[in-house]
């Protein structure tokens, strides 16, 4: 099978971290194994102190003046930061802005469901944009349009704040309501 260049693969941006004999700088301001700051000395010193004390001289700041370096376990500070990350991607969430579209003549069940389906938006946390599609003559009828979105308001029974305020354009009329946080 050919192999395709056609796009390149993103490449995982890792910082690494100098360590041990990888450390360019002259002078290191030192943290030993405890978090206590032992001070300003010379690469070399510091590098006997952490093989003395069976540790790898990690470089942790490397754009301070003097760089950070401390006395860790590099592997096990990778595994955790790596871990650290993944627990951050993994909370972080995406807002999403979700739509629902109306149009003037909505029947009352089909009116329903759209109020169910945005219920159940607002209780996830995303924001939701109301579309209301306006075609022939009712683009001149601005007070049915806003008379279906009120209802359609009134029906919501979760707490919710205007982003958006109703807005035209061309034959859509839309707003943006989000969810009120407790």
């Amino acid at each position: 099978m050919r192999k395709s260049y056609k796009f390149k693969r993103k490449e995982k941006e890792d910082k690494s971290f100098n360590s041990n004999r990888q450390i360019s700088a002259e002078k290191l301001n030192v943290i030993d194994e405890n978090n206590v700051n032992i001070g300003i000395m010379e690469t070399s010193k510091a590098l006997q102190i952490a093989e003395e004390r069976g540790f790898d001289l990690v470089e942790v700041s490397p754009l301070a003046n003097p760089p950070v370096a401390k006395f860790l376990n590099l592997s096990s500070f990778l595994y955790q930061r790596e871990k650290l990350i993944k627990k951050q991607k993994k909370s972080s969430k995406t807002l999403e802005i979700k739509s629902v579209r109306l149009s003037i003549k909505i029947g009352d069940h089909d009116l329903a469901t759209k109020v169910g389906q945005t219920d159940k938006f607002l209780e996830k946390g995303h924001k939701v944009k109301i579309e209301l599609i306006l075609r022939g003559r009712e683009m001149s009828r601005m007070d049915l349009a806003k008379d279906v979105l009120t209802q359609f308001l009134n029906m919501l029974t979760l707490p919710y704040e205007k982003e958006q305020d109703l807005s035209r354009q061309g034959n859509k009329v839309f707003m943006i309501i989000l969810p009120i946080k407790n």
